[in-house]
């Protein structure tokens, strides 16, 4: 199962990762607000393969606690954990030279939400609801 939610992790990480730089285009071509010396490519694919990367790792983990009621623990925390990191993009100040700061956080918190949409959305695919564990070793 470790397997499979790494890979699940990953593909959703990436897909993240792709969906906010194409919000990020999508952004500055209709806002005209250019945050890339900010919010950098590398910067965006890293954070969201890191963040499913240790949403698998905390799925495996809870499933291992909790058993029946990992299913909704995780999703409850998952969502929770990108609520509270919106904190972030809302509290960064911006060096003084940069145009229209204010539009700064509307870049980045939908951002913060791409990852758990990914996760829940591919979860499915890759962790099928009522399929008996395979054990690995």
């Amino acid at each position: 199962m470790l397997k499979r939610l790494l890979l699940l992790g990953s593909v959703s990480g990436i897909l993240a990762g792709i969906a906010s730089l194409i919000y990020q285009y999508v952004y500055k071509k209709s806002l005209g607000a250019d945050f890339a010396g900010i919010v950098t490519v590398p910067g965006i694919l890293i954070s969201c393969l890191v963040g499913c990367l240790l949403a698998a790792l905390g799925y495996f983990m809870l499933n291992k606690w909790l058993k029946g009621k990992t299913e909704i623990v995780f999703n409850l925390l998952f969502t929770i954990i990108s609520f509270a990191s919106i904190v972030g993009p809302i509290a960064t100040k911006l060096p003084l030279d940069v145009e229209m700061p204010e539009l700064f956080p509307g870049l980045t918190i939908p951002m913060h939400f791409f990852p758990v949409l990914a996760w829940l959305t591919l979860k499915p695919i890759f962790i099928r609801a009522n399929e008996p564990e395979r054990r690995i070793f």
